[in-house]
């Protein structure tokens, strides 16, 4: 699994949210703290986030 984040992020390394994508769950995690493995949610919790932000 692995993580990415937005290309709207900083290049300054530690202000991101990093989302790491697998079959029916979505991680996300803080930058800041990469040793934890992120919070869990499901796939498509992930997708009605995205609208909702979206607008």
């Amino acid at each position: 699994m692995g993580w990415f984040k937005s290309s709207y992020s900083g290049t300054s390394g530690g202000d991101c949210v990093e989302v790491a994508v697998a079959p029916g769950v979505v991680r996300v995690r803080d930058s800041k703290d990469t040793g934890r493995p992120g919070l869990r949610v499901a796939d498509t919790s992930w997708a009605d986030f995205v609208a909702y932000a979206r607008g």
